[in-house]
């Protein structure tokens, strides 16, 4: 294998988070509860027990709230495109009515020149025709939660009594193989226990426009399963995963993580917030519209993603200047020492936020993935290397 230098990290002079950013991604929590009870849930299983005491669906005031409030920021910073994803809970539980509410009211109010791309991130088991129509009509990008085949699947997804869920996920999956391109792949939650390379070909079966590999939501006061601070297990897997997929002798479906470290060792962006230090600024907005930073930090301390505001009494400027959002940036600076000296970290980021929660309450810890993203952006950028020089050496 070549030998790759990672090198200092490359600064820019977009490192400094400013003090004020718009919200380009509104995260939409239309509905609160799941007809699933997936074990390792952020939502349910986890320490913010908050969606106990919020409405079980957004209301019509609440939608048409948000949709002034969505007009107003994309208006006041000339945003070009926003992005709407629907979530929950189930968003699919709120009903066709709601869905196509929120997405009339939210696409009226912006400018005119302000391109609204909606998605919705559901676990499949209620798509229906009526839903089908819906995403249809109004150009609904649809993800579907999916841990691999049956076997890998069914160990955490299931219902609150214990059945299986697969066989109506994967019903889901072939209504939506029958209108277009509204499907745009499977979100993975990753289990150590299932064998990586089987668990990808399980989904490339299924011949899923892209992947998105997630790992565990966990910090350093609630580790990930099979956490160790010495190992890099998870490197393993993802690594296994990668070289199946890198060589392929076709493209068989994208890959999401890997995609984005490619193009950040590259030199350009990244498409998640999982890795990298650019990416949009992002809001989430509850049931009752009360905004939250980033539902991932339910994983942390109960309350400690809530903003105290409503998008019935503020602004979203004025969530984007809230101290806790400002916190979330993606520059160097927002980093503790230890990563911005570390040769990765234009690629790594500092990893996902809610993983560097530790116990002295803040986010100045590395990942609790650091060794893990360190050995992988590494052994990617080996690989990435060696294509290049080969290619090369064929020209």
């Amino acid at each position: 294998m070549v030998a790759v230098d990672l090198g200092p990290p490359r600064r820019t002079a977009g490192d400094a988070a400013p003090a004020m950013e718009p919200f380009q991604q509104f995260i939409v929590k239309v509905h609160s509860r799941c007809n699933l009870s997936c074990d390792y849930c952020y939502v349910y299983h986890h320490v913010d027990q908050s969606w106990r005491d919020r409405p079980t669906v957004m209301s019509a005031q609440t939608i048409e709230a948000l949709a002034d409030r969505i007009g107003q920021h994309a208006a006041t910073h000339a945003l070009r495109k926003l992005f709407v994803l629907l979530h929950g809970g189930e968003p699919l539980l709120a009903g066709p009515a709601v869905i196509e509410h929120v997405i009339t009211s939210v696409r009226a109010r912006v400018p005119a020149a302000t391109e609204v791309d909606v998605s919705v991130q559901t676990n499949g088991t209620l798509v229906n025709d009526e839903f089908l129509g819906v995403f249809d009509r109004h150009r609904v990008a649809v993800g579907v939660s999916m841990d691999g085949g049956r076997e890998a699947h069914d160990r955490h997804r299931r219902y609150a009594d214990g059945r299986p869920s697969f066989d109506l996920v994967k019903l889901g999956l072939d209504r939506l193989k029958t209108h277009g391109d509204i499907w745009t792949g499977l979100l993975l939650t990753i289990d150590l226990a299932n064998d990586p390379v089987r668990t990808y070909e399980d989904l490339v079966a299924l011949r899923p426009p892209s992947i998105d590999l997630l790992l565990p939501l966990a910090n350093w006061v609630h580790p990930p399963p099979h956490h160790d601070p010495a190992s890099t297990r998870y490197a393993t897997w993802l690594i296994r995963v990668f070289d199946r997929w890198f060589d392929a002798p076709v493209r068989e479906t994208g890959v999401r993580l890997f995609e984005s470290i490619i193009m950040l060792i590259l030199g350009g962006a990244s498409d998640t917030e999982a890795i990298g230090l650019d990416g949009p600024r992002a809001i989430t907005i509850e049931t009752d519209g009360s905004l939250e930073v980033t539902d991932a930090l339910k994983t942390t301390a109960p309350g400690l993603g809530a903003l105290g505001m409503s998008i019935h009494d503020h602004s979203l400027d004025e969530a984007a200047g809230h101290p806790a959002v400002r916190a979330t940036g993606r520059g160097l600076a927002t980093l503790g020492t230890g990563c911005q000296i570390c040769p990765v970290v234009t690629t790594c980021g500092g990893g996902q936020y809610s993983h560097r929660f530790g116990a002295d309450g803040g986010f100045a810890q590395p990942s609790v993935y650091c060794r893990d993203l360190y050995r992988l952006i590494a052994h990617i950028r080996g690989r990435v290397a060696d294509a290049l020089e080969a290619r090369g050496r064929q020209h």
